[in-house]
């Protein structure tokens, strides 16, 4: 049956849920008129593209009426437009909603007790006059002159979204990137958006270039697709694509001509900031030791400069006639070793040995192995003879909880690759080649976390003559960004000297978690049964298993163990979504660990709600937040939210106290579980696995393997015997497009 169009006026009171990526709401409105009353209380529920109405605001929504077989009558959306509110009720409610930055429920009241119906008038026309509250000082009312007017701009911007559903948070980081500009650049060139502001994909773009019209088949349009699919290639991992799949995914997103696609992909490689096309040896000819196959790569144009660029200065450092650290040339090292040993108080096995005199003796070295076989005592070792010979020694890893584990082991500083690079907003670094860091051996921990552009800027910063040591277990899964650099240097034929240390030390075969990380790397099921660190829980069922999990981290572990499930219980799913997933884990586990306390604020986000105490994440490199940046897989503990100022306060792994403004926290996910691929670099005194068959794709030895190495004392496996069999036989068969290996064989310099 079809509902005839109707028209409902109403105050919005409040918002009970709402998907941030389509702008799909489900709200409770009070309605003006007497015959559209609900029954319970007045209210009545309206459901669809609310995009930017907030709590408090009246609307006119124009739609139809319905009956929802679960929740009754209701109102579905089509569009609205925003009344402001006439009565003293209506305004408080409006301005205490949260909707203007620097006006909370108490300053709301303030200010609405002392201009009553004129509240929003002299706001809008004379806000100097807000001096006259009492406890309003000159710099809180300027602060709301401001908020006021850039919430009637991204109103404007908002409304003229709405038809293209773009979310609310997606709105606002358009107005804060063009400003006043906002509505002509999504107008006139819509396919900037997906490459100028983050959250805005190609879909998106495209949804809202159709809708003002630009053809289907327009070659901005295809470039910008070719520039999606090559985009999104790198969010896999891969550097480039090979050209002929590249034009077969640009010609299924985007439904026209493969000739169409292969003329705009010639005018892409013509353009400064557009391709490059190259021809690079063939990955799945690895037999071929001549290189003599060869694919046509296509690589976005920074991945490109970054991938010769990396080789050039790896060669360039190789290849330095002066040595920063002379001492180690001719020293005795028989002594040398006898006085470390003396300092340290352990002999050195033989192929420690050898890994501790090629990183004093080369100008870029690697050392791997896996877990107990003393990777973190080389190290160790590595910097006291350094030390002892004056050198000046740099240490950085890619996380902060790396970095404090590298500290803690050397005892000396350690800090983010990102600080110690201090990379200024925009990505680039104050320290490269022509303003290198000063340092004589700079030792880099979790070193298969290095992604290509990273690892570049990283490398810049070396001075000739310096020594690099990388340090990094290979066998764990590659970087969350592009490239694959750590596997890369260690490539046969390649010109990096390296040593991987194989003995599992005595006292880590005792370790349950040590053993079995070596059982699954060589593809043999982990023993499960009388350890006293390693378990399995075993059940079948995904959603029984996602709430066991949820059980063993917030209530059993701590419990047994004496471990705080917030600080010292890391849950690692192999995947995001799904019941046993990290995105249904994290709403059970904060429900568990940190549930609603009336006397404590809190923020509604989207589906989500943050908490005072609340684990998070930050899921996009900010390069302006923080002293020098938070990054991807930045890890801390809400401390604080502020209702009249609407910020959310992070202290963050690096003990770095971070502000996130209300309408940033798309940039933050609740870290209680996180993926696998997020926990790279992190170590946890207790880890649970969620192992189910719902994650069947996801099942991957590398990925159970660095999930199992990420524990320092227990893990605990929860989900079926079949899924983990099937994990620990199944070996990624891909690998990444990256031409690195064949750079460094010499076979392509570069500047």
């Amino acid at each position: 049956m079809s509902f005839p169009p109707a028209v409902l006026e109403g105050v919005l009171e409040r918002i009970t849920y709402a998907n941030e990526d389509n702008g799909y709401t489900v709200a409770r409105i009070a309605p003006l008129k007497r015959k559209d009353r609900g029954h319970d209380g007045d209210l009545l529920t309206v459901v669809g593209s609310l995009l930017g109405a907030q709590p408090g605001e009246s609307l006119r929504m124009e739609g139809r009426w319905g009956s929802h077989p679960q929740y009754g009558r209701q109102f579905t959306v089509e569009n609205y437009t925003t009344v402001l509110p006439a009565t003293v009720q209506g305004i408080r409610r409006y301005l205490g909603s949260g909707l203007i930055k620097g006006i909370g429920p108490r300053i709301a009241e303030r200010i609405v007790d002392h201009f009553g119906t004129d509240t929003l008038d002299v706001i809008e026309a004379d806000p100097k006059r807000l001096i006259e509250v009492p406890g309003l000082g000159p710099k809180r009312t300027d602060k709301i002159a401001a908020a006021w007017e850039e919430q009637k701009a991204i109103k404007e911007v908002m409304v003229f979204l709405q038809g293209v559903g773009v979310s609310t948070s997606v709105a606002v980081r358009i107005y804060k990137k063009y400003g006043d500009a906002s509505i002509s650049v999504v107008r006139n060139q819509p396919y900037r958006l997906a490459a100028e502001v983050w959250g805005i994909g190609f879909l998106t773009a495209d949804r809202i270039a159709q809708s003002v019209g630009i053809p289907h088949d327009s070659p901005e349009r295809v470039k910008a697709g070719l520039q999606y699919a090559l985009s999104q290639s790198t969010d896999q991992g891969h550097c480039y694509l090979p050209e002929e799949q590249l034009i077969a995914d640009a010609v299924k997103l985007l439904q026209v001509d493969t000739g169409l696609v292969i003329d705009c992909l010639g005018e892409l490689a013509g353009e400064e900031e557009g391709v490059v096309r190259e021809q690079v040896p063939d990955p799945q000819a690895a037999a071929d030791p001549a290189g003599a196959r060869t694919i046509s790569a296509v690589y976005l144009v920074p991945f490109h400069r970054a991938e010769i660029s990396l080789a050039a200065q790896l060669l360039r450092l190789l290849r330095a006639p002066e040595d920063r650290i002379p001492a180690f040339a001719d020293v005795d090292w028989e002594r040398a070793l006898a006085w470390l040993a003396q300092r340290t108080g352990a002999d050195l096995a033989p192929e420690q040995r050898d890994a501790v005199k090629l990183a004093l003796t080369e100008r870029v070295a690697v050392l791997t192995g896996g877990p107990g076989c003393g990777k973190s005592f080389t190290v160790r070792s590595v910097v006291e003879l350094a030390r002892a010979k004056k050198a000046k020694v740099v240490l950085a890893a890619p996380t902060g909880r790396a970095a404090k584990r590298l500290a803690e082991l050397t005892g000396a500083e350690a800090s983010t690759v990102h600080r110690l690079l201090e990379l200024k907003p925009g990505g680039d670094a104050a320290y490269d080649r022509d303003r290198p860091l000063d340092a004589d051996l700079v030792v880099v921990d979790e070193a298969s976390m290095l992604d290509l552009l990273l690892a570049n800027k990283l490398i810049k910063a070396v001075p000739p003559g310096a020594h690099l040591l990388l340090v990094g277990d290979v066998d764990q899964l590659p970087s969350v960004g592009a490239g694959e650099v750590l596997r890369d240097l260690l490539a046969d034929g390649g010109p990096v000297p390296a040593v991987r240390l194989t003995r599992i030390f005595r006292q880590a075969q005792q370790s349950g978690v040590v053993t079995n990380a070596h059982r699954i790397n060589s593809g043999v099921p982990p023993i499960t049964q009388g350890m006293p660190d390693f378990f399995l829980f075993a059940e079948e069922d995904t959603e029984e298993a996602g709430r066991l999990t949820v059980d063993v981290a917030a209530r059993r572990i701590p419990a047994k163990f004496g471990l705080d499930p917030r600080r010292d219980v890391q849950v690692l799913a192999p995947m995001h979504r799904g019941p046993a997933g990290a995105g249904t884990l994290n709403g059970l586990l904060q429900q568990a660990v940190t549930p609603a306390r009336p006397e404590l604020p809190e923020k509604r986000f989207g589906g989500r709600v943050f908490r005072v105490g609340d684990k998070v994440t930050q899921i996009r490199n900010n390069y302006e937040k923080g002293a020098n940046g938070v990054f991807n897989g930045t890890v801390g503990v809400v401390t604080g939210i502020n209702l009249d100022d609407q910020r959310l306060t992070v202290l963050t792994d690096e003990d770095e106290e971070v502000p996130y403004d209300f309408d940033e926290l798309d940039e933050l996910a609740h870290a209680y579980a996180v993926t696998i691929h997020r926990s790279q670099g992190s170590e946890y005194p207790a880890v649970v696995i969620p192992v189910t068959t719902g994650a069947w794709m996801m099942l991957q030895r590398n990925l159970l393997y660095t999930a199992v190495t990420r524990a320092k004392r227990l893990v605990v496996l929860v989900g079926s015997r079949k899924a983990l069999g099937q994990a620990v036989r199944t070996v990624s068969a891909g690998r990444r497009g990256t031409a690195l290996a064949y750079r460094l064989r010499g076979a392509v310099g570069g500047a």
